[in-house]
Formats: C-alpha cells, sequence, structure tokens
C-alpha cells in the first residue's frame, strides 16, 4: 500500500514539471475521435467490486485517474488485466476493505468503492477524497443515504467507517442532485434487502451508463436518467462485458475548440443527444453545429456571438464545459454573463485568462465577460482540471504563445489532448523541464 502512494507521488512530481506550449492563431480543421468518458469509467471499475468473477470493461480511457483507479481496486485484492482501451477485473478474492489515504487523497471518485464494499462485504473503511479544489463536493449525502439503508457510519481520523449486515431499502431524498451520491447508493441498494427510491437524483448520461452495466449483472434497476430511480435488491450479482460510453465532456471541448479558432473539425465517436445545452449554446453564438454519421461537425461562421451561461445539473448546461465556453466568450462579438450554480470555485481560471488579455469581471457566481478582438499568448498555470482545457483553448486563438505549466491537471481528465490538436493542425507541443 505504501509502496503504491509512493508511485503515485512520483508521477505527479515528474507530470507537473511537464508544460506545454502552444503558438496561437491558427484555425483548427480535420477529425478527432473521442475517448471513452472518465466519469462513466470510474464508477463503472467500482462496480466490478459487487462481483465475483472476471468483468470486461472497454472503451476506457487512458488517464491518470484510471490508472489511480486500477491501483486502489487492486490494493483491495482485485486482479486487473488488460491496458486502457479493455480492462479485465475480478474482485472474487478481496482481501482488504480499506481504501487508504494515499491512493484517495488525488481523486474524489475514490469514494464510490464505499457503497460496493459495504454492500457485500457490510464493511468499507475509505479515506475522506481529495480531487480537483474547485469547491466544496462535502459526501455528507453519500454518508446520509447509507445511514438511511441502516449502515453505521463513524469519521474517524480522516475516514468513513460503515458497517451493515446486510443494507436495507429505503426511500432516499437527495437535497440536491448529486452525481457521485446517485451513483454510489445505486450501487449499494443493488445487494440490499427490498426496494430503494433514489428521488432527486442526478440525470447524467453516466448515471446511465452504469445503470446499464448495473443490469447486465443481474441487478434490477428503473428509472436511471430521470430524477427518481428504483432498485429492487438480489441477493447477488454476475460478471459483465460492458463499454464505456464516450466522453461528452471531451467531445464538447473540440466542438469549443472549432468555434474559438474559426475552423472545422469533425467530432467522431460522440453521442449528440448527451450534448444538446451545448449545441444550443454554440447554434446561438452563431457557430455551425450538424449531426453526421457516426458524430457530429462544428464549424466557426466569422466570429463567434456573446450568450449567456448559466450552469445546472443535466440537462442543463454542464459545469465542466463552464471554462472552456469562457474561453470562447473572451473573444465573442458582446457581453456575456455566466453564471455558476453548481460549484461555488469554479472561476479560477479567470485570473490566467485575464493575463492573456481577457477582460473579465466576476460579481458573486456571475462572470461579466466582454469579448475582445484577440487574446494574447502569455505564461499561464492550470489551477484544475477543467481549467486546464480552458487554458488550451483560450492558446489555441491567442496570437504569439502560450506557455501552459501544472498540465497533470490535464492528465487527470484529456487522453492525449496535445496529440489530437496537433492532429487538427495546431502548433501544440508537451516538453519536460523545471
Amino acid at each position: 500500500m505504501r509502496g503504491a502512494g509512493g508511485l503515485r507521488r512520483r508521477e505527479r512530481e515528474e507530470a507537473s514539471v511537464d508544460k506545454i506550449i502552444i503558438d496561437g492563431g491558427k484555425p483548427l480543421a480535420g477529425e478527432v475521435r473521442i475517448s471513452g468518458a472518465k466519469n462513466a469509467a470510474l464508477p463503472i471499475m467500482a462496480a466490478s467490486l459487487l462481483t465475483d468473477g472476471w468483468n470486461t470493461f472497454t472503451n476506457i480511457p487512458d488517464l491518470m485517474d484510471i490508472r489511480t483507479t486500477r491501483k486502489l481496486l487492486e490494493s483491495l485484492g482485485a486482479v486487473i488485466e488488460g491496458t486502457p482501451g479493455a480492462l479485465r477485473i475480478n474482485a472474487g478474492e478481496i482481501t482488504n476493505i480499506e481504501a487508504s489515504y494515499d491512493l484517495v487523497k488525488t481523486m474524489r471518485a475514490s469514494i464510490l468503492v464505499l457503497g460496493p464494499l459495504v454492500a457485500r462485504f457490510g464493511i468499507a473503511r475509505v479515506s475522506l477524497p481529495g480531487g480537483c479544489a474547485i469547491g466544496a463536493r462535502p459526501v455528507n449525502l453519500h454518508i446520509k443515504a447509507l445511514q438511511d439503508m441502516g449502515a453505521e457510519v463513524a469519521l474517524k481520523e480522516g475516514y468513513v467507517e460503515a458497517k451493515a449486515r446486510r443494507l436495507k431499502g429505503t426511500a432516499i431524498y437527495f437535497d440536491s442532485p448529486t452525481v457521485g451520491g446517485t451513483e454510489n447508493i445505486m450501487m449499494a441498494a443493488t445487494l440490499a434487502d427490498g426496494v430503494t427510491l433514489l428521488k432527486n437524483a442526478a440525470r447524467e448520461p453516466e448515471i446511465v451508463n452504469l445503470a446499464e452495466v448495473l443490469i447486465g449483472m443481474g441487478a434490477r434497476i428503473a428509472g436511471a436518467g430521470t430524477d427518481e430511480i428504483r432498485v429492487e435488491g438480489v441477493e447477488r450479482l454476475h460478471p459483465v462485458e460492458a463499454e464505456v460510453i464516450p466522453d461528452r465532456i471531451e467531445a464538447g471541448t473540440y466542438m469549443i475548440a472549432a468555434g474559438i479558432t474559426g475552423g472545422e473539425i469533425r467530432v467522431l465517436g460522440c453521442q449528440p443527444n448527451h450534448l444538446c445545452a451545448l449545441i444550443e449554446k454554440l447554434r446561438d453564438a452563431g457557430m455551425i453545429i450538424e449531426t453526421m454519421n457516426g458524430g457530429l461537425r462544428a464549424a466557426g461562421n466569422g466570429r463567434v456571438r456573446s450568450v449567456d451561461i448559466k450552469t445546472l445539473p443535466h440537462p442543463g448546461f454542464p459545469t465542466d464545459l463552464q471554462a472552456q465556453m469562457m474561453s470562447m466568450m473572451a473573444v465573442a462579438e458582446g457581453l456575456s454573463v455566466i453564471t455558476e450554480t453548481v460549484f461555488e470555485n469554479r472561476f479560477m481560471h479567470v485570473g490566467e485568462l485575464m493575463r492573456m488579455g481577457a477582460d473579465i469581471h466576476i460579481q458573486g457566481n456571475s462572470a461579466i465577460v466582454k469579448g475582445v478582438n484577440a487574446l494574447k499568448g502569455a505564461p499561464v498555470m492550470a489551477t484544475d482540471l477543467r481549467a486546464s482545457a480552458s487554458l488550451i483553448l483560450a492558446g489555441l486563438a491567442a496570437r504569439g504563445t502560450t506557455e501552459l505549466s501544472r498540465v497533470y491537471h490535464l492528465d487527470r481528465g484529456y487522453q492525449d489532448i496535445e496529440k489530437k490538436f496537433s492532429a487538427l493542425g495546431a502548433d501544440i507541443r508537451r516538453v519536460s523541464g523545471a
């Protein structure tokens, strides 16, 4: 366990000295294939803890968070074969029910092992998680739901300790839609005694993907994708072969890249029905968005127009695309108001965009963005995963050279981002050094 944590720290230290250099101002053109969704793959990997035998998951992206989750599952005793793209996971011989701080501290999704461990083994000890510093994302909703299902839960020395001989189905109301909470409790409920109703549940496509995987394992679930999910517990689940959905946030990032650079990009392998809110805003901004066989086409159509944005739980505008849209609004014609309602600390990229010449003023949970004719390349620093992507987009559109440091954030959520942008004609490269 200690060795895995040390390896993780070394990987982070090595990644932290990497930089991405961008010489901007070139319209992007060509096609890009979207990788599997990190936010679907992580709970699906955790779901393997609910079964004996070999689960096979395909379209797994090659990301730092995936590697961390693999180490976490292996530390619990799971056997994992394969490489990202296709992983086989066997949790038949779990020998440890503790998710240690060393493995959990860098990734909030680690909390997703809590529900499966309690449901199958009756006990779990999971460190309180870390991850991007974009605001408070407390696990109290997960804890309260498990308590409602009969678990004894305590917080001790930074760990969540939960015990239950067998969880009991009940009605659970989430005070606010919580993606992680919905996933965690939906997994826990699959092996509970009786029926669990999740009310005010999150509705994201990643939750639907997880439900489909669980149903393939033999779970009885109805209503995934709506605000009320019904789970009838069963005695045991069996292994499954399943595919992870494409990453709608990655797809959206490349769509925005077409607009901010005045280019044309064919985004392959995405599911347009997962991107409805973004598509509407991009069309309002003057972009051409067309669905096509196997994906969609996103094209700039002159200078984009300013549009107002308000982040909301799905099917509203996703908070994970707010920073990228702000970069595009920074060079749009007119004034836009971007309101963040999901996370209270998700404007940390604003200061970095202003270093590049953006005209942005913060008023409470809103950013007032006045479009400028052009951004200027500058040294900037990533503060979180999606802020990193927004600065890449800004650099692609800017005049001159942009140097982005702390790129390890990017490696948590974007597979081969510099290679994919290079293939679209961008002058972008990763360099190592202090």
